[in-house]
């Protein structure tokens, strides 16, 4: 598990190192997955770079962009009810409504922390392929550092039914899901605790204070 989420924290960290983004983003166009992906990082990245000086004053303000810039686009209440998996349907109306803000706070801490690790990696993104039908679309990506192999990403994305706007719910980092490693952390805590348990303790860790590796003990 550390391995991968070892690997996830530098692919998170490669997404749009490639690119030197304008001044003027464009808008970030919703309703085709392969550009959504790709101008999402653009913009994450580019705000990143230019508040660095903030940044490392306040490590924190990591959080706000995160919210700001990425969490838009992530279909975190699908994610949510990924990962409750067969707990679903044995949790409460409520419980599950206290659980998904907290999941969505825990992304967001989790996300934060990991900008912390810049590096600049290259990333090759998939061309865009036509859609069809298609309600759920994976967009590869690989990253590419010197010295190493690369590596393989593939962001979910789906489409919603109401608003034919895509969102992603899931990173697959060399063939290994978050959304399914999550799951397999958080099912036995659920089916021995209680998802009100899991829930109190996401809420705590989200409430972690972002550091720099350099600066941890």
């Amino acid at each position: 598990m550390k391995k991968f989420f070892a690997l996830l924290a530098t692919s998170v960290m490669a997404l749009a190192m490639a690119f030197n983004a304008s001044a003027n983003s464009a808008k970030v166009d919703r309703k085709d997955p392969y550009k959504m992906i790709r101008q999402v990082a653009e913009i994450t990245f580019k705000r990143f770079a230019d508040e660095q000086p903030q940044i490392r004053k306040d490590p924190n303000l990591l959080k706000t962009i995160v919210r700001e810039e990425l969490m838009p686009y992530i279909n975190y209440k699908y994610a949510a009810g990924k990962v409750l998996g067969k707990h679903f349907a044995k949790t409460s109306k409520k419980d599950r409504a206290e659980f998904v803000p907290a999941f969505r706070e825990y992304l967001v801490t989790s996300y934060a922390q990991v900008f912390t690790l810049y590096k600049k990696q290259k990333v090759q993104f998939e061309p865009g392929k036509p859609l069809g039908k298609k309600k759920i679309v994976a967009v590869n990506t690989q990253v590419l550092e010197a010295g190493r192999d690369p590596i393989d990403i593939s962001f979910k994305v789906r489409k919603s039914r109401k608003t034919n706007e895509w969102k992603a719910f899931d990173m697959v980092a060399e063939g290994v899901s978050l959304l399914d490693s999550k799951q397999a952390e958080l099912s036995s805590l659920i089916r021995q605790k209680g998802l009100p348990y899991v829930t109190q303790m996401l809420k705590e860790k989200s409430q972690r204070n972002i550091v720099f590796k350099s600066e941890q003990g």
